[in-house]
């Protein structure tokens, strides 16, 4: 098997330009990916995997050999520090086991009661030039991967919470994976904890219901418009006999942005057309265009997610799911995240057919929940033994 080796040393060269730690890593090298007829392929020239392995393995290696270390990054780890001192004067952080930490220039200490918050500059490698990555649903392709248990329900969850309540309430999403405990602790149970709106205090900021909000994006931008009622379903099914080439949401409204706000929308385009095949077929195509995709953490789940979203409104509108085409402008991969990504490079993907599927295809979007939707022919089990989940820090 072929070796590929990640350049550890001109990443460092830049880092030490800049007045940064140097990075170190256990491990530079990985397998190279091999791709035969946009296949995954063995030693041998056996077909492994998925085509979501194929792609999924394509781009983190293309990441990793060209993607540039951004200079001006947005976001900061968050490094947590219990009974630790700080010696500003010198730029020394001392947890309690003594081992002093020098700051360089990516890192500041934040003092809280109890603790000390370190916050490091989160830079990324990433690559511009894009990806076009198409899957034919109704020849059973899909984007599922193999490589490490995929978080599809909340996936799922999050898109019913952003277009089908069209809600930018934290419980509400909470309520939809079962996990709703904010009336007796406060406590919020999703990944959009970390972008929910504060006040000038540290204190969430509540809606009319006393529950946290992430503000005006996503459902915030959706509710407001009544975006997917009108804009989608109804157009879908008035232009399905045109075949409509205009059908289109947005989540990138600049005026929403002049309000507190959460996260901005990385995955915020969605283009919808309807084209009748030479079978005769009626297809429902989309393409999903995202300005940013955080790579390792959430690329299979933004495509898994929207490919649910797909299914579930061509089955409202009676159409067949067609196309699934994910196109990311910005492709990054968190400079915290670089074992992690030769470890899922060295994976050995499982020989599946995986699709998403609804168990009952005739009912309407608004009746849709999030246990209508599965994966078929998915070995979770064996995936979570063999490939087990890694943790991804994330930058906030």
């Amino acid at each position: 098997m072929e070796m590929q080796e990640f350049n550890l040393e001109r990443l460092n060269n830049k880092r030490e330009r800049m007045g940064y730690h140097k990075i170190e890593l256990s491990r530079t090298s990985y397998r190279k990916p091999i791709i035969v007829n946009d296949r995954l392929v063995d030693a041998n020239g056996n077909p492994i995997g998925t085509k979501g392995d194929m792609f999924f393995k394509k781009t983190l290696d293309y990441i990793l050999q060209d993607g540039c270390m951004d200079n001006y990054p947005r976001p900061v780890y968050k490094d947590r520090f219990e009974d630790a001192k700080y010696d500003e004067e010198n730029g020394i952080l001392i947890p309690k086991d003594g081992k002093e930490i020098k700051l360089d220039a990516s890192q500041i200490v934040v003092p809280f009661d109890g603790y000390m918050e370190l916050q490091t500059k989160a830079h990324t490698l990433s690559v511009n030039k894009g990806c076009n990555i198409t899957y034919d649903l109704s020849k059973g392709e899909s984007p599922v991967s193999t490589l490490r248990p995929l978080a599809f329900t909340n996936g799922v969850a999050e898109i019913e919470w952003i277009y089908l309540l069209q809600s930018n309430d934290l419980v509400d999403f909470d309520r939809l994976l079962g996990k709703d405990t904010w009336d007796k602790d406060h406590k919020i149970h999703n990944w959009w904890l970390e972008w929910a709106i504060i006040d000038d205090l540290g204190n969430y900021v509540l809606n009319e219901k006393g529950n946290p909000i992430i503000g005006k994006t996503y459902g915030g931008t959706v509710g407001p418009r009544d975006m997917t009622n009108v804009e989608v379903i109804s157009q879908l099914i008035d232009d399905r006999k045109r075949d409509g080439r205009r059908i289109m949401i947005s989540l990138w409204q600049i005026d929403d942005y002049k309000e507190p706000h959460g996260l901005k929308p990385c995955a915020f385009c969605t283009i919808w057309n309807v084209r009748r095949g030479w079978d005769g077929v009626n297809y429902l195509d989309v393409t999903l265009i995202q300005r940013s995709s955080d790579f390792c953490t959430a690329s299979v789940i933004n495509q898994t997610q929207y490919v649910a979203f797909q299914k579930m409104i061509a089955a409202a509108t009676g159409l067949t799911p067609g196309y699934f085409t994910w196109n990311p402008v910005n492709v990054q991969i968190y400079d915290r995240h670089l074992e992690q990504a030769m470890t899922l490079l060295d994976r050995d993907p499982f020989d599946c057919e995986a699709t998403i599927e609804l168990k009952d295809e005739h009912r309407k979007w608004e009746d849709e929940t999030v246990d209508n939707v599965y994966i078929k022919d998915y070995p979770r089990e064996d995936i979570k033994k063999k490939n087990y989940q890694l943790k991804f820090p994330i930058g906030v």
